[in-house]
C-alpha cells in the first residue's frame, strides 16, 4: 500500500473525528456565527434535513447553504467533506475545508484534511500538503498525525534530520495513537534511524 492509497481512509477517520466533536455544539462557545444570532440553529435544521435526504445533489446544496448562513457551523463542513472524499473528489474537499479554516483559523483538523486531500491526489501533491501539516503542527505541536505527515514528507524530500525529529515525535505517542506510532517507526526503521 503506498502512502497516498492510505490518506482517503485517514481522511474520512480524521472527518469522523470533527463529526463528534461537532455534534457537541461550536468549539468556540460565545462565538456569534457571522451572520447573527440564530444562524446557527437555522444551519443545524438544514445539516439535518440534508443528511436525511436521498438525493445528494440537493442534500450538497443545503450543506452549503449551511456553511454560508453560519460559516462556523463545523457539522455542514465535514458532512461535504466526507461527501465529496467518497467521490474521491479531492479537489472539492479542500475547498470545503479551506472555506472552514477561513471562518475557524484554529481549527486542526480542517488544516489536516486538507493536508490529506493533497495527498490523495495521484501523484500526492506533497508541497501542497506539507504547508497545511505545518499549520497544524503551529497549532497543536502535541498532534502526533500532524508529526507523522511532515516526517514522512521531509523524508520524500530528503531532509533526513527533520524527519527524523518529526517522526520520533509521532513514533512516541504510541500509547494514545498506536497506528500513528506504528506508522512513524516503520517509517524511522525504513530510513535506518530507529
Amino acid at each position: 500500500m503506498t502512502p497516498a492509497s492510505r490518506h482517503p481512509a485517514i481522511l474520512l477517520a480524521v472527518a469522523l473525528v470533527i463529526i463528534f466533536a461537532a455534534s457537541a455544539g461550536r468549539a468556540d462557545p460565545g462565538t456569534e456565527p457571522a451572520t447573527g444570532p440564530g444562524s446557527a440553529a437555522k444551519a443545524a435544521a438544514l445539516v439535518n434535513a440534508a443528511i436525511n435526504m436521498t438525493d445528494s445533489q440537493k442534500a450538497v446544496k443545503l450543506l452549503w447553504q449551511a456553511t454560508d448562513i453560519d460559516p462556523t457551523f463545523q457539522e455542514a463542513y465535514v458532512y461535504l467533506g466526507l461527501y465529496y472524499n467518497s467521490r474521491s473528489d479531492f479537489a472539492n474537499v479542500i475547498k470545503v475545508y479551506q472555506k472552514m479554516v477561513k471562518y475557524r483559523p484554529n481549527e486542526v483538523s480542517a488544516y489536516l484534511n486538507i493536508g490529506e486531500a493533497y495527498m490523495s491526489f495521484s501523484p500526492p501533491k506533497m508541497n501542497a500538503a506539507l504547508g497545511y501539516y505545518q499549520k497544524a503542527y503551529q497549532i497543536d505541536p502535541t498532534s502526533a498525525f500532524a508529526a507523522l505527515r511532515i516526517g514522512e514528507i521531509l523524508a520524500h524530500q530528503g531532509d533526513r534530520n527533520d524527519a527524523v525529529r518529526y517522526l520520533r515525535q509521532a513514533s512516541a505517542a504510541g500509547s494514545k495513537h498506536p497506528t500513528i506510532a506504528a506508522e512513524a517507526q516503520k517509517v524511522l526503521n525504513e530510513m535506518g534511524a530507529s
